[in-house]
C-alpha cells in the first residue's frame, strides 16, 4: 500500500513536470508567432515607403516646370533694351514699304543676339512700329505704316526671331520725329521702330 502511494506521488509529480513542460512548449509556440507578425508589418510599410519616393520624384518635375518663367529677368531685359537701342530705325523711300539695303543693314545689326535671347523667353514680345511722313491722308498713311512694319517683321522672322513674339502696329503720320516740312525731315519720319511690348 505504501508502495502504491509512493508510485501515485511519483506519477503525479511526473505528470506535473510533463504538464509544465507542455505549458512551456505552448509559450514557445506562441513566441515564434510575433516574428511572423513583424514581416507582415514590414510588408505594408514598404508600399508606404514607395509612396514618399513617388512624391519625391514629383517635386523635381514640378521644379523643372517652375522655372518656366517665360519672361526674362531684369538683367536680360536690360540687355534686350541695349540691343533694341543699337538696332537703328529702318528707313523707307517715299510711298514705299520695301526694305532698302541700308534698312536691312540696320535691322541685321544685333538681330542674331536678339533672336537667341527671345527664343528662350516665348512670352516676351516686341512691337514693330510703322511710321510715315505727313504727306497723304491719315487713312493711306496708316495702311502704309502697317505695310512697313510687316516688311520689317518678315525680315526678322527670316533671321530666326519667332513670329509670334513680334507684334506690328502702324502710327501712320501721327508720331513724327521731325516736323520741318522738307525732304530731310520727311525721310526721318518714314521708318520702322522696334520697342519692347508693354508687359502686364
Amino acid at each position: 500500500m505504501k508502495n502504491f502511494r509512493e508510485l501515485a506521488v511519483i506519477t503525479v509529480a511526473a505528470l506535473s513536470i510533463i504538464g509544465a513542460g507542455c505549458a512551456k512548449k505552448k509559450v514557445a509556440a506562441i513566441t515564434p508567432n510575433p516574428p511572423q507578425a513583424q514581416p507582415a508589418a514590414s510588408t505594408p510599410s514598404s508600399p508606404a515607403a514607395e509612396t514618399p519616393r513617388r512624391e519625391e520624384s514629383r517635386p523635381p518635375d514640378a521644379v523643372s516646370t517652375t522655372p518656366r518663367s517665360n519672361m526674362p529677368d531684369a538683367a536680360t531685359r536690360a540687355r534686350i533694351d541695349q540691343l533694341l537701342a543699337r538696332i537703328e530705325d529702318a528707313y523707307f523711300d517715299y510711298d514705299k514699304h520695301t526694305l532698302r539695303p541700308d534698312a536691312i543693314k540696320a535691322l541685321e545689326g544685333d538681330s542674331s543676339e536678339l533672336r537667341d535671347i527671345l527664343k528662350d523667353y516665348p512670352d516676351y514680345k516686341l512691337t514693330i512700329e510703322g511710321h510715315c511722313d505727313e504727306r497723304g491722308s491719315a487713312e493711306y498713311n496708316m495702311a502704309l505704316g502697317q505695310a512697313r512694319a510687316e516688311s520689317a517683321k518678315n525680315y526678322l522672322v527670316g533671321v530666326g526671331i519667332p513670329g509670334p513674339q513680334l507684334g506690328v502696329i502702324s502710327y501712320g503720320k501721327e508720331k513724327p520725329v521731325c516736323e520741318t516740312p522738307d525732304e530731310a525731315c520727311y525721310q526721318k519720319n518714314r521708318r520702322i521702330h522696334i520697342v519692347a511690348m508693354a508687359q502686364r
